[in-house]
């Protein structure tokens, strides 16, 4: 058995500064959604005793950029540290105030208020906060998108419209049988890179993040591209170059703009330029892809309906839907799959006893480390998904889920208008007391129940609201089943045929 040492992530996973490439998505697990009979004009019964909204604590731009700016005290700080910081500074419940045309955005910490407001978000739930995304396609290239503005970017009624098209599609079990050889392909690929990666010592490189992250890209060309990209290869076409360098600054420039202070809604910035040019070239490259598909369809008209793949179900049914989701795909599914996995290993690599036996778990269902993966022998692994549950717990890839409150409501004693953006600090809660017993710990038998899970604190003893690693009620992540799929082949094949050390400390 091969020993790997990890040098890829020297300041801990997700450990990038704000100024970074961290992505901070909002997306909404176990908990039943609200009924849909919901009165959305209904007011909150204290409203009109409570406290107004503008005395919500707030800090102000300046106050906010001397703390968290590029010159500021934390200006290293992750996005874990900035929240724990802000809680630290304004409590429970705090506002961003919209600057240079950005709406205003609450944030709580508090679980029962979560789940007030996911109770609101009725049959059409909104989420705002990717300001730029919408602009490209609803006002710089609206002939492109034919009206699919995508899940990621539509609201109301068009969201509800694309989400009907795509559910049957990508939320169904079956979903995974079609699809776990080729994934499982990918990731032996990338085991095979492995071993020539290491250096003397045995350590992976410090960009073994960005190898991962390709990984991921490769693995969403084949689930939503029916296609290769090539983003593994020793020898890197000039395509697949730019395609990876493409992604990795839409998502760079993304957050710049739409997370962090930008003045780009008043008025256009370099930056802003950039994202529109850096799009229309991903859209070039993604409409490519689409049209091979749609030649290998013609070419198999009458293919059984059981063995089309995602891309080519959603051609038959718009052409344009199909470019949007893949678009979409990109977006929602690289970063967040690289960067859940890389958090899940660096928590195995630090817990020796528990990467120990996962891998008894593995062997029995691979006996030997080449063993085909099946939708049947993937069945009986709950040991790795605990593991991957109690990672994504530690170092999950998103700070926290979003929801525009469907009525005017009172959190904590405050006013809330209808239409706020009120983000939800699970990140800080599944890390620190008061919800997880032991929540420096990477214990995955809480995951657990029956013996194994004997002397063990339950994850049960959490608020239901806390852990939403895939989101909440009609607007959760459509590609969870994927997600999930990806990232246990992923673990699987690594652990199974290395053992993985991190060297660095805390």
């Amino acid at each position: 058995m091969l020993k790997i040492t990890f040098n890829a992530f020297r300041s801990r996973p997700f450990g990038a500064p704000v100024w970074g490439q961290q992505q901070l998505r909002w997306r909404s697990t176990q908990p039943q959604p609200a009924s849909v009979a919901v009165e959305q004009t209904a007011r909150d019964p204290e409203w009109d005793s409570a406290r107004p909204y503008e005395e919500i604590p707030s800090p102000t731009l300046f106050g906010f950029l001397k703390e968290f700016g590029p010159f500021g005290k934390y200006k290293d700080a992750t996005i874990y540290d900035i929240s724990c910081r802000m809680r630290e500074m304004y409590g429970s419940i705090m506002r961003m105030k919209g600057e240079f045309g950005r709406e205003d955005i609450v944030m709580t910490f508090n679980p029962e208020d979560f789940e007030k407001v996911f109770r609101t978000e009725g049959v059409w739930p909104r989420r705002t906060g990717m300001d730029a995304f919408v602009y490209y396609r609803k006002q710089q290239r609206p002939e492109y998108f034919k009206g699919y503005g995508g899940l990621l970017a539509e609201q109301g009624e068009a969201w509800h419209k694309m989400r009907t098209i795509v559910n049957p599609i990508m939320m169904q079990p079956k979903i995974i049988k079609l699809y776990t050889d080729k994934v499982d392909e990918v990731a032996r690929e990338f085991i095979g890179m492995v071993d020539g990666m290491r250096d003397e010592k045995h350590e992976l490189p410090a960009d073994f993040n960005e190898w991962l992250n390709r990984w991921a890209l490769e693995t969403m060309g084949v689930l939503v591209l029916d296609t290769r990209l090539g983003v593994l290869n020793k020898e890197q076409s000039a395509e697949a170059q730019k395609l990876v360098r493409l992604t990795k600054d839409a998502m760079s420039l993304f957050f710049y703009l739409d997370i962090m202070p930008s003045m780009w809604r008043k008025i256009k910035t370099p930056g802003f330029y950039r994202l529109m040019r850096t799009l229309d070239e991903l859209y070039i490259m993604i409409g490519s892809k689409i049209d091979e598909a749609v030649v290998r369809m013609e070419k198999n008209p009458n293919a059984s309906s059981d063995t089309l793949s995602i891309l080519e179900k959603l051609l038959k049914v718009d052409r344009n839907a199909a470019f949007t989701m893949s678009l979409d795909s990109l977006f929602a599914g690289v970063d967040t799959t690289s960067s859940g996995s890389i958090g899940i290993l660096y928590c195995l690599a630090n817990n020796p006893e528990k990467q120990d036996k996962l891998r008894e778990e593995l062997r029995k269902i691979l006996p030997d480390k080449n063993t085909p993966l099946t939708t049947e022998n993937m069945k009986n692994m709950p040991y790795l998904r605990a593991c991957i549950k109690e990672g994504l717990r530690m170092y999950p890839p998103t700070a926290g889920n979003g929801r525009c409150v469907g009525k005017d409501l009172v959190i904590q004693g405050y006013r809330i208008p209808k239409g706020t953006l009120v983000v939800m600090g699970q990140l800080v809660l599944q890390r620190q007391e008061g919800q997880f017993t032991r929540p420096s710990e990477y214990l995955p038998e809480r995951w657990l129940t029956g013996p194994e899970a004997a002397g063990c604190p339950s994850a049960k003893e959490a608020h239901p609201f806390v852990y939403m690693p895939f989101g909440f009620g009609a607007r959760t992540c459509v590609g969870r089943r994927l997600a999930m799929m990806e990232m246990e082949i992923l673990v699987s094949r690594l652990i199974r045929q290395y053992h993985v050390r991190w060297n660095y400390g805390e």
